[in-house]
């Protein structure tokens, strides 16, 4: 059985399920619903012992998320996915990428399946309707690859992948931090369910516009086919960071509202079941989600946060 649930840190209750409507350029988006069923006893006992509490948070970095947009026929994009993945390695605790099966169009020819050389489908709603957003507001998004660096807007939000490198090391040096996060994450084996709790801090008063969250569900290394830069085909390609989908299904988030503060900060809820990879085989330890607050009105996305499944 699934319940509206917040959570305080004093005290805590159900509510009947309802949905908010907001004023904003996307579809409407729902207060969250967390299903209870997914944790292997009384729900009681989870919010007595298992909620977590958050300690102060002592971060004072600005992290950076880098969305490549490819494609697994596109053969221009494996040397973005390297360059992407470079900047990483780079700087593992504050640079990471989400690497998003769409382009313009929402899902091109570069994404689609062709049989037998390419059956894996790499896509994904949430994923395609970012495309497709992006493809019809955004005239930086030409096609595959392009991406976003926090989606700071130099003439566009998106850039080729030449203009990543300097960006990041621009937003690094910089490091202007404006939202702070800190998540915890339980995770239960037997019902494959996750409970993710969010905490995020606004350390900017003069940031007025609505901001949101986001949760993008992370799969890595996974090897498959992919068409590469001389028109090969490689079947021991290595995918990385794999975009598989958002939390509650919601391509541009939900909105922070003054009713998830609590001693001002917000505090934001989920539960969800880790996939399967796109392979098919159940392999947790290999996901991961990503975590970002951003500005409504510009997409700025202010920070960014890495949550494991399992530790």
């Amino acid at each position: 059985m699934k319940y509206l649930f917040f959570a305080s840190l004093f005290l805590f209750a159900f509510l009947f399920s309802s949905c908010d409507r907001i004023s904003n350029p996307y579809p409407e988006v729902i207060v969250l619903d967390l299903d209870t069923t997914l944790y292997p006893g009384n729900w009681s006992d989870y919010v007595a012992n298992e909620w977590p509490e958050f300690t102060p948070n002592t971060n004072s970095n600005r992290n950076i998320i880098i969305e490549d947009f490819t494609g697994h026929k596109c053969v221009f994009c494996p040397a973005a996915a390297e360059l992407a993945h470079q900047l990483h390695v780079n700087n593992p605790t504050r640079v990471f990428t989400a690497s998003i099966h769409a382009g313009p169009d929402g899902k091109g020819d570069f994404q689609t399946v062709s049989l037998p050389e390419y059956p894996i489908d790499f896509t994904n709603p949430q994923g395609i309707e970012i495309g497709l957003y992006f493809g019809q507001n955004d005239d930086g998004f030409p096609g595959n690859p392009r991406g976003t660096v926090n989606r700071v807007k130099t003439g566009s939000i998106f850039q080729g992948p030449g203009s990543w490198s300097s960006m990041v090391s621009t937003q690094l040096a910089e490091n202007v931090l404006n939202v702070n996060m800190q998540s915890k994450l339980n995770y239960y084996e037997e019902t494959k369910g996750a409970f993710l709790h969010v905490e995020i801090e606004k350390l900017n008063s003069s940031i007025t516009n609505e901001l949101a969250i986001v949760g993008y569900i992370i799969e890595d290394s996974l090897v498959g086919d992919q068409k590469m830069s001389d028109n090969s085909h490689n079947q021991n390609y290595i995918h990385r960071d794999i975009h598989r989908g958002n939390l509650n299904n919601q391509a541009f988030g939900r909105v922070l509202k003054t009713s998830d503060v609590i001693n001002g900060k917000y505090y934001i809820n989920y539960s969800f079941v880790v996939p399967n990879q796109l392979d098919g085989v159940y392999n947790p330890e290999n996901m991961h989600v990503l975590i970002y607050v951003y500005d409504m009105e510009t997409f700025e996305i202010y920070q960014v946060i890495k949550q494991k499944i399992i530790n």
